[in-house]
């Protein structure tokens, strides 16, 4: 990842939402983006330029467009259709963001549009995120990652979100090697990184 001055950054065309630019780079703000969160409190991985990436969750765009500036192809479900309209502008703009606006609970809505993908990044706030999580994997790669931006009020608000969290990662850690769990804070309260890679990744050595 890019950084100047210890400040995170993107190498892509500013304007996308008002961000600030640093030396020709695009600032990526940990209070307007999860993943931006986890780089600075916690680790991540490392996007390259031949990665192909399904974002589940993709809202308006701010991050899918930061992940975009790093990666070969994003392809951007959304299935609400404001903010689908804001994703489409920044797909205009990025040639290489592919918009699908459809439920990232049934993927079989869009396997059709889908090859497979180096990482799997969530960000939705439903009761069901681990199980979303489950029913994408079989786009995923051998040796790919699972990035799972929990959102522990969405799943349950009248339990503690730290029993939330665990029992997320036991889920998760039943098919997949979780690499890194940390919590968001204080730039998004109760919301936790799970990193996970898929354990084929030996097969792909």
């Amino acid at each position: 990842m890019i950084r100047i001055h210890n400040v995170l950054v993107s190498p892509g065309e500013g304007g996308v939402y008002g961000e600030r630019m640093l030396d020709g780079y695009r600032v990526w703000d940990p209070y307007r983006s999860k993943l931006a969160a986890l780089y600075t409190v916690g680790t991540g991985i490392e996007l390259a330029p031949a990665m192909r990436v399904l974002y589940l969750g993709a809202a308006n765009g701010t991050t899918v467009s930061h992940v975009a500036d790093y990666v070969d192809t994003v392809y951007a479900v959304e299935f609400a259709p404001r903010p689908m309209q804001d994703l489409l502008e920044v797909a205009r703009r990025r040639r290489n963001i592919v918009p699908i606006m459809a439920d990232a609970g049934k993927p079989e809505e869009y396997a059709h549009f889908m090859e497979p993908v180096d990482l799997v990044y969530q960000d939705v706030a439903q009761p069901d995120q681990v199980s979303i999580a489950e029913r994408n994997l079989p786009f995923l790669l051998p040796g790919g990652w699972l990035v799972l931006m929990l959102k522990t009020r969405s799943v349950d608000v009248r339990r503690d979100p730290e029993d939330v969290l665990a029992e997320a990662r036991d889920a998760l850690a039943r098919r997949l090697e979780v690499v890194e769990v940390c919590w968001l804070d204080p730039y998004h309260l109760d919301h936790a990184a799970i990193v996970c890679r898929d354990r084929r990744c030996a097969e792909v050595k």
